[in-house]
C-alpha cells in the first residue's frame, strides 16, 4: 500500500493525525551504531508545531520510544520500530467538514480511492505523518556522519514573493524560518503577520545541501540517484516541485554555460546539483523543493458535500501560514534517508571496486 520507501533501508509509516500515536519501522540498518531516545528530540523539535507564533499552534511532545532494534544503546541490525504519542489533538475542530471536502486537500481524492476518510486533521494525509520520516532520518543522518563522513543540512530560501538576498549558514538555526540571511528576519516577520491578518498563506521554497558525498552513488536507469531523491522530495505534503541542481533554470542556460566542466583539479562548477547521468559526482548534492500556499483557510471556499451538494467551507483548527516553515527537516530528512540506502546498495553491488583516478575535492 506504498506506506514503505526505501530498498536497503526501508522506512514504513503508520498511524494518523489524531489517532493514539505515530510511529514507524526501520529496516536494513546495520549493527552497532549508538542511539538513544534523547537524541531524536532535537530534530523533531525543528519540525514541530508550537515552536513560533508563525505556525501552528499545536504542542505535541513528539518524546520517541524505541520498542525494537536497539540494545544496550547500539543498534542490532533488526528491524527498529519508534514510536510517538499524540497528546495534543483536537478532533472537534474538523467535526464540521465530515461530509464536505476542504479545497485544495487530499479529502477528495481519498474519498474517490477509499469509499470514505478520516477527517481528523486529515487523517493519515496530514504532515503529522513526517513526525516519523524525521525521526528515522536521525538514525540515517548519524550513520552517514559517523561512517561516510556525509553531512546533509537545509534552509528556505524564499518565502511568497521574498527572496533570500544572501547566505550564512551559521544564522539558519537562529531563527524560526530556518533562513540564512539575518537582515530580513524582520522584514519576513512583518509579511507573515500581514498575510495571517488577511487569514490568507503563502508557499515557500526549501533547499537541501549534502556535502561529502561520495562519486558512484546511483545506478544509471532506473535507480538515479536523482531520480529516487526526487520522488522522495515529492512525497513530502504539499510539494509541488523538486529542482536538481539548477533545476528549471537551466531551460534558459545555453549547453556552453550549463555543463560542468572538468580539469586536473576537479569540477568547475556545479549546475547539475551533484548528480550526473543518475550518478553522484563527489560534489555538493543540492536540492530544492516548492510547496504551495497552506490550504487549511479560515475564509470560506466554495466546494461540495459527500452527495455533490455546493457547499460553503471554512476551515477551523490550528494551521501553518506557510508550511514551508517547518519543511526544512523534512526534506533534510528525506535527502538523508535515501542517501543511506544508496550508499548501503553501492556498498553491495560495487564494494570491492577500488578508487578510481582521478579523484577530485568535493
Amino acid at each position: 500500500m506504498s506506506n514503505t520507501f526505501g530498498k536497503l533501508l526501508a522506512v514504513t509509516t503508520f498511524g494518523e493525525s489524531h489517532g493514539p500515536a505515530i510511529g514507524c519501522v526501520i529496516d536494513g540498518c546495520p549493527p552497532g551504531l549508538e542511539i538513544h531516545e534523547d537524541e531524536f528530540a532535537h530534530d523533531l523539535a525543528r519540525r514541530a508545531t508550537g515552536r513560533s507564533r508563525h505556525v501552528s499552534a499545536r504542542k505535541e511532545e513528539d518524546r520517541v520510544e524505541i520498542l525494537s532494534g536497539v540494545h544496550e544503546g547500539r543498534t542490532t541490525g533488526t528491524p527498529i520500530a519508534l514510536l510517538v504519542r499524540n497528546t495534543d489533538a483536537k478532533s472537534k475542530d474538523y467535526a464540521d467538514i465530515a461530509r464536505t471536502f476542504r479545497p485544495g486537500h487530499a479529502d477528495w481524492t481519498y474519498h474517490q480511492k477509499y469509499g470514505f476518510r478520516d477527517p481528523r486533521g486529515g487523517g493519515r494525509s496530514s504532515a503529522r505523518e513526517t513526525t516519523m520520516r524525521v525521526a528515522a532520518a536521525v538514525i540515517a543522518k548519524k550513520w552517514l556522519r559517523e561512517r561516510m563522513g556525509i553531512t546533509v543540512r537545509g534552509c528556505m530560501t524564499q518565502m511568497g514573493t521574498l527572496v533570500a538576498r544572501r547566505f550564512d549558514w551559521s544564522v539558519v538555526e537562529e531563527n524560526p524560518f530556518f533562513w540564512p540571511d539575518p537582515d530580513m528576519i524582520g522584514e519576513l516577520e512583518t509579511y507573515l503577520d500581514a498575510i495571517r491578518s488577511e487569514r490568507d498563506s503563502v508557499g515557500g521554497r526549501v533547499e537541501v545541501f549534502a556535502e561529502g558525498v561520495p562519486a558512484g552513488l546511483g545506478e544509471p536507469l532506473y535507480g538515479k540517484l536523482d531520480g529516487d531523491l526526487a520522488a522522495a522530495l515529492m512525497g513530502i505534503n504539499a510539494v509541488k516541485g523538486v529542482e536538481i541542481g539548477d533545476g528549471f533554470a537551466a531551460v534558459a542556460q545555453r549547453g556552453t554555460e550549463h555543463r560542468d566542466e572538468l580539469t586536473p583539479q576537479g569540477f568547475l562548477s556545479n549546475h547539475a546539483g551533484g548528480i550526473l547521468g543518475g550518478i553522484s559526482t563527489g560534489q555538493v548534492i543540492r536540492a530544492s523543493i516548492a510547496l504551495k500556499p497552506t490550504s487549511s483557510l479560515p475564509q470560506p471556499g466554495r466546494s461540495i458535500d459527500v452527495d455533490g451538494n455546493p457547499v460553503e467551507v471554512t476551515t477551523k483548527g490550528r494551521h501553518d501560514p506557510c508550511v514551508a516553515i517547518r519543511a526544512t527537516p523534512i526534506a533534510e530528512a528525506m535527502v538523508a534517508l535515501v542517501l543511506m540506502d544508496h550508499v548501503l546498495r553501492h556498498r553491495a553491488q560495487c564494494g570491492d571496486v577500488g578508487a578510481v583516478s582521478p579523484q577530485f575535492p568535493a
